[in-house]
């Protein structure tokens, strides 16, 4: 059992995506620690419960819930938020962590690109339709993980181009899909600016996890030549857990953070025209955040 003094997430509920591994299995771990009561969304039942019970196991007296999602599906997505917007009253903390960085570039059958719905989409759906829940937080908050490949990334103004293996790689997507969690926080954070909800992006690092598991030879070749400079799930779970814990990050509202602290962005990331188009091409392509 954890006591009070040592649990200053006791009585915050906080909904953390992609917690079956990586990191955020490691954030789960952290967070539940610390007293927090957390809402665990998972694709695949069986990992998803494993990972419940782990948690559970390590924190004994906290509260861990399992949600089912499949977040490259934006019906599965829309049905989460009904069921969460009916079950719970409240959201302290949103962490968008799940993403994917496929071998190649693949569409949904419902015409998106897989790393455009799973890593921009879903958090854009969840925080959008989520937002009367983190209202009734005292001081709400969102969290995405993004990643220094922003750096390469660009924003396709349509689908058609972004489905084009002529035309893009599943590298290229990645890329995209994290310069784009970076320009929805900046639009999120103007959007909320009165309201007590905040908004971050982070890059955990290069990180010792099975993102890169299913990407390319060349990918995991680069992944590998990298490992000296690597840091472990648990390293990684710890920024972001600062950024939940923090009370000082709420002046560094919008800002992307690395290594425990703001950083610069590119030039495209740091475009608020850009995000605002970003903003008016997510909203169309989902019927959310209009």
């Amino acid at each position: 059992m954890i006591s009070d003094s040592a649990a200053p997430l006791r009585g915050k509920t906080i909904l953390l995506t992609g917690a079956s591994g990586g990191i955020g299995l490691a954030a789960a771990h952290q967070l539940a620690a610390l007293g927090a009561h957390l809402l665990l969304v998972c694709r695949n039942p069986d990992r998803g419960e494993q990972a419940r019970e782990a948690v559970e196991q390590a924190a004994p007296g906290t509260r861990i819930e399992l949600l089912l999602c499949n977040l490259s599906q934006l019906a599965e997505i829309n049905q989460l938020c009904d069921q969460i917007l009916e079950c719970y009253p409240r959201l302290d903390v949103l962490i968008n962590n799940a993403g994917v960085l496929p071998s190649r570039l693949q569409v949904t059958a419902e015409g998106h690109e897989l790393c455009w719905v799973t890593n921009h989409l879903a958090p854009f759906v969840l925080t959008n339709r989520l937002l009367p829940l983190l209202e009734a937080s005292p001081a709400g908050r969102v969290i995405t993980v993004a990643s220094e490949a922003h750096r390469l990334g660009e924003i396709e103004t349509t689908a058609t181009r972004r489905n084009d293996s002529a035309h893009n790689s599943a590298f290229t997507a990645y890329c995209d899909s994290k310069l784009a969690n970076i320009l929805f926080t900046k639009a999120l954070a103007e959007r909320l600016e009165l309201t007590g909800i905040t908004a971050y992006s982070l890059h955990p690092g290069i990180v010792r996890s099975k993102l890169f598991a299913g990407s390319s030879w060349l990918m995991r070749t680069l992944v590998k030549l990298a490992t000296p400079f690597t840091i472990s799930t648990e390293q990684a779970a710890a920024a972001l857990v600062h950024l939940v814990t923090d009370h000082g990050a709420t002046k560094y509202n919008g800002q992307y953070f690395k290594r425990g602290r703001p950083t610069s962005i590119s030039n495209r990331a740091a475009n608020l025209a850009e995000a605002q188009r970003l903003w008016r091409i997510s909203a169309d392509e989902t019927g959310v955040g209009q």
